[in-house]
């Protein structure tokens, strides 16, 4: 664990003024409406973990993240730091005709999904969120841009796409009633070590997840253990593919 997020985590629980022990029962709380207990924070051990001599888990930081209203990428970038470059991305309605966009509503949506200024330079090396700037997005929608090392779905979804995810749909689907690649649902995930986008499955208890790489990705399946070691962001509603550099 990078050194700070103990520290960060007094600061923001004492700003809250939150005493040890009632940070511990909203967690109890949190984590009966979710029917995990994994989701459960003791007083003594977010004191160990305020002193850094404890490991923050996924589990953990989403449920922090929440009592402390703070989005988990804010905790995870204080863990593990990243090069935050934001962009814009919205959906965009489809008119019944391709049509050449010079003015109009139609335009607008479109900024939103390819701004006139698109991110500079090379992607990031890792999958990242991005920060809202220069407008926001429409609840509960939320961005991140694909990373060099994130080559699940590599040449369909290359390094350096925008997606736009929607956040209020994080269960993982195990219908199979897509016909190609591109209606089968596609995740944003979040694990200890960062972000992951991709297809997904599930074991028949929900126990472990498997990360399934694109048939011409280079890449193999990955696997963790299901709200332990990665959690869902939700599913990707639009993808914008950058095409050149």
């Amino acid at each position: 664990m990078a050194k700070g997020i103990g520290p960060l985590l007094r600061a923001v629980r004492q700003q809250w003024q939150l005493s040890l022990r009632e940070v511990e029962e909203r967690s109890l709380r949190f984590a009966q409406e979710q029917g995990n207990s994994a989701y459960q924070v003791s007083a003594s051990w977010l004191d160990r973990l305020e002193r850094e001599e404890h490991e923050l888990t996924v589990n953990k930081m989403v449920v922090l993240a929440g009592i402390y209203n703070l989005p988990p990428e804010q905790l995870l970038r204080a863990m593990y730091p990243v090069d935050d470059r934001p962009l814009l991305l919205r959906q965009l309605s489809s008119p019944n005709a391709t049509i050449l966009l010079t003015e109009g509503p139609l335009l607008e949506q479109a900024r939103y999904l390819l701004p006139d200024k698109l991110c500079p330079g090379q992607p990031p090396d890792e999958t990242m969120l991005l920060s809202p700037e220069n407008g926001s997005l429409p609840t509960p929608y939320s961005r991140g841009i694909i990373g060099k090392r994130d080559l699940a779905l590599d040449p369909m979804i290359p390094a350096g796409s925008i997606v736009l995810i929607d956040t209020q749909k994080r269960a993982i689907s195990s219908r199979r009633d897509w016909r190609n690649e591109f209606q089968r649902p596609i995740y944003f995930l979040m694990t200890g070590e960062g972000y992951v986008c991709g297809w997904c499955e599930l074991d028949k208890a929900s126990e472990w997840l498997t990360l399934i790489p694109h048939p011409l990705s280079p890449v193999s399946s990955r696997r963790w253990r299901y709200r332990k070691e990665i959690e869902s962001i939700g599913r990707v509603a639009v993808a914008a593919i950058r095409l050149t550099e």
